[in-house]
This record gives structure tokens, sequence and C-alpha cells, in this order.
């Protein structure tokens, strides 16, 4: 008995399908009042895995968003800004909690944040707003969910992928993670030796699959982007969906919408693709390999390919924020709204390190891109005092004239607070992705960081890689050597130990609740 089924067949199993399967997303809509009617709308973009060291904004010779420069021209840009974190779970978790990962503990790989922070993000503290959000970022989700009783509208993360017929969580949303498993095993192939359980699901869905994705191959040429191996997704309808929301919601609402381009793999659409092949850029720093590269055969060249495909699929990204920046214009939504735009955190082309899954915490990782348009702004402001992702959550608070409660860890950022932090604030950044229990246990192993003024210290702790330099400490001045490629810590040792023991100190404090674990 033949496994294939033809399009007439596949027709005829469509038609047989109960229509609540197909529409049962598609009538939702926003039964939430507004409350404060007066008060300005938030718009918060995210772009994942966006390293502000790629941007021409800050200074990169390739001109990889023009788009965002066109937003610059109306918008604060903040050039020294850091994420929490070096990779999804902790940089997000301390934009949507203004907290910092050793005091968040969302360190983990999809982890979530205490459980007592449940009520303690973005959306609980604008509960007089029409709160929605959507990622396509699976350690996003994760997060959404677990705030979920302060959002009132989550978009269903595979409402927006290309392959979401039939998907698991659309079917038995309550059990979701069990018919996850059991969906790829009845009809994506990948159940004991690559067959699948079930032949008629199999079936049934390489059918439509084939169907659907056609046209799209030839249009990405490095394939269509996706999550995992076959989550596939269009930037594109992402941000249709965006615009047609911000147009019909309550008002006021905050939206938080949280891509994944131009995280890996880089799959710009075919007009992208090579468009700096000929430029001369090359790789420009060498750089010493890192302890942490685990990788002797990465060459420079292969570095310098990699970050130009990542360049190519910024540009592409960087197209579709062009788009979204247009509507808010040519609809006057930038007149009542906050506009954000920023990243959870960088990506990794150096030093024989790709991505962002690594202890290191270069500023290639860790700095990020950060502007923020105010209602009926017109011109632009430049702020070059360090800046932190845990600001964001009480600038926010401050500007749309709610109280900033206790426990932030951030601070209003400038220009819009008279009393901004000087250039001599501390700000931190913390990698435990290793870490066993950071719900129950100190952190171990884990890397952290202090920016203070121009300087930058990096503690690394408790990795096997470091063998008797454990702990090993780098010290930079990242304003007059950006690259850091001079290591002061032996050269200047009293400013280096002045910055170990404030890190070390603040540090101990926000793990002191973990010590007896």
């Amino acid at each position: 008995m033949s496994s294939s089924l033809n399009r007439r067949d596949i027709l005829k199993l469509l038609a047989l399908l109960p229509t609540s399967l197909y529409f049962s997303r598609l009538f939702q809509t926003a039964a939430r009042p507004s409350t404060n009617p007066d008060a300005k709308n938030v718009l918060i973009v995210l772009l994942d895995a966006l390293t502000a060291k790629n941007i021409q904004l800050y200074g990169y010779p390739r001109d990889t968003m023009p788009n965002l420069a066109r937003m610059a021209d109306r918008a604060t840009v903040y050039h020294a800004h850091y994420s929490g974190g070096n990779f999804t779970t902790p940089g997000t978790s301390s934009l949507l909690t203004g907290t910092y990962p050793w005091t968040h503990r969302a360190v983990g790989l999809g982890r979530k944040v205490l459980e007592s922070m449940r009520h303690r993000s973005l959306f609980a503290f604008f509960d007089d707003y029409y709160r929605t959000a959507y990622s396509h970022n699976n350690f996003v989700n994760t997060l959404l969910r677990q705030f979920f009783a302060d959002i009132d509208y989550l978009k269903p993360q595979k409402d927006l992928f290309l392959r979401n017929f039939l998907a698991a969580d659309r079917l038995f949303g309550s059990d979701e993670d069990i018919a996850s498993v059991a969906w790829q095993r009845d009809a994506k192939r990948q159940g004991n030796g690559g067959y699948a359980y079930s032949l008629f699901f199999s079936s049934l869905y390489d059918g439509l699959d084939e169907a659907r994705m056609r046209d799209l191959i030839a249009l990405f040429p490095r394939g269509i982007p996706r999550i995992g191996t076959d989550d596939f997704f269009l930037l594109e309808q992402g941000v249709d969906w965006i615009l047609s929301q911000v147009v019909k919601i309550p008002q006021p609402f905050l939206g938080y919408f949280h891509f994944l381009p131009p995280h890996h793999p880089y799959s710009p659409r075919r007009d992208y693709v090579g468009v700096f092949y000929n430029d001369s850029l090359g790789y420009y720093f060498q750089k010493p390999k890192s302890v942490f590269n685990h990788n002797e055969e990465i060459s420079m060249t292969i570095q310098t390919n990699e970050r130009r495909r990542y360049d190519e699929y910024l540009l592409y990204a960087d197209g579709q924020i062009g788009r979204i920046y247009d509507f808010l214009l040519e609809r006057g939504i930038v007149d009542n709204t906050w506009v954000v735009f920023t990243s959870d955190h960088g990506e990794m082309f150096e030093r024989g390190i790709f991505g962002h899954r690594t202890p290191v915490l270069y500023q290639s990782i860790v700095r990020i891109p950060l502007l923020i348009i105010e209602p009926g702004q017109q011109q632009r402001r430049d702020v070059y005092t360090s800046t932190n992702a845990v600001d964001v959550l009480p600038t926010l608070l401050k500007v749309t004239g709610h109280a900033i409660p206790d426990g932030l860890e951030g601070t209003v950022l400038p220009p819009f607070d008279t009393q901004a932090p000087g250039a001599e604030r501390s700000l931190f950044c913390v990698e435990a992705k290793e870490s066993s229990d950071s719900y129950h246990k100190p952190l171990f192993p884990v890397s952290t960081m202090i920016v203070k003024g121009k300087y930058k210290l990096t503690r690394y702790v408790g990795y096997k890689e470091l063998g008797s330099r454990d702990p090993w400490y780098e010290l930079y001045d990242v304003e007059n050597d950006p690259e850091e490629m001079n290591d002061l810590s032996a050269s200047q040792p009293r400013l280096a130990a002045e910055l170990r023991d404030e890190l070390e100190h603040e540090q101990a404090a926000a793990e002191q609740p973990y010590q007896g674990g």
C-alpha cells in the first residue's frame, strides 16, 4: 500500500477536518476595555541576536541597517547600551523585569524567572494598558507564558509559522509538551529510526508541506527562516500582523514583539544574498583565539564569511523594520506612542567563537542597540553614558506616569529624568547557562561583568577551560580600546582590584539567599 497522497486526496481530507481547527484563533478579539484613554501607547520591537557592533549607526563600515539610521533621525540613540546576559533567556528576562540575572535567576536555556517574580514584569506594571505580545523565539515564549496572567492577548507562536496546520499547541493547548512529542513522532517522521508512527498523518503532513513551501524555496536560497528543524516563518508575515494590530487594538496599548532574525541560521531573501561580497571590509581585526574556543580549525576566512552572511540577514531584517517605521509615520502613530527598538543580546564572529552559546562577555555579544522615539519627537538625541537593559522598564514606567516599584535594579534613562545616573554608575551582566540549579544554589560556573565609566572588567570562574587560571579576570578600556585587544588587568592592578571587589560584592549580595543551597 502506498503511503503517498495526491492533491485531490489532500483536499478531501481538509474538507473533513472540523472548522474549529482553522478558526479557533481567528476571531479572538480584545475583550478588555481601556481604562486610560489619554495615555501614550508603548510599542517595543526586538530583533534577536543583534549586536551593535555590526550596525553602521554605531560605527560599523557596512551599511547594514539604513532604516534604523532613518529612525535615529528622530530618536534618542544609546551608544553604550548593554544586555543583562549573553543569550535570550537572561537578556530578555532582564529587560522584562528590570533586574539582573543573578536576581531573576533565569540563567539556563529556556528557564523561567523566579516564581515570586511572575507578577513583577513589564506587563504586570502596565495593568491599565491593553497588553499584547508575540515572539518567534521558543525561549521568549517560555517567559511570556509565565507572564500570561498579565497579558491580554498572547499571540500563539505557531500562528505565524508556515507549518502551523495541525500544530500540537493549537490542538491541545493544555497538554502542549506531551502533544508536541506525539506530533513529532506521528506526523514529522521523528520517531525511532526516522519513521513516523502514523503513515496516514505523515503523508498528510508531507503533502501539505510540499504544496505550501515549494514557491518559497527559490525565494530563500539559503533556506527559509526557521526555528529548530522545520518551524519555518516569514518575518514579513510577522510584521504584517503587528501593523494590523496597532491600528485596531484598544488604546493605550503595550505591545511587545520579539522577532528571531538576525539570529542564526542566517537566511536572507534572495535579493539580499551576496550584497556585501564585493566590498573590501574583510576581517579587519584579527584577534587571539579565546580559551573558550573549542574548534581550532576555525580560520579568519570562515569567520569573515559567517559575519558577511549575518550582515546580509541583518540588512534583510532592517527592510522590515523600515516597513514598521514607515507605517507608524504614515498613520501618525508615532505622535502618541513611545517606540522602543532594541535586542536581547549580540553575536560573536571573532576569537574562534560563533554566535552566543559561549561563556564570554565581549562587547560583540553584550553591547546591543537601543533607540527610543518619544511621542512627537522630531530631532535626534545621542546618549553616550553606559546603560543597561534593566533600565528600560523603569524608564517606560516613568515616562507613562506609572509608579516605579521597589526592587528594580535599573534606573530611568537620560534624558527622561533630571536625576539620571552619571558616567561612573556601575552596570552588570551575568552568564551562567551551565549553572546546575540557579533556583536554589549560587551560580557556578559563572561569568560576570562590571562596566564603570570607560572600564569593563569580566570575571570567569568555575570553567574547566580555565585550568589553573581559575578565576580569570580581563580588564579593558572600552572607550579607547573598543575591540578589547589590550588586557589591562596586569598593568593596572589597583583599578582591576577595585572593580573586582565591587563586582564580587554585588554578586555576593545577590547570592546570599542561596548560600545554604
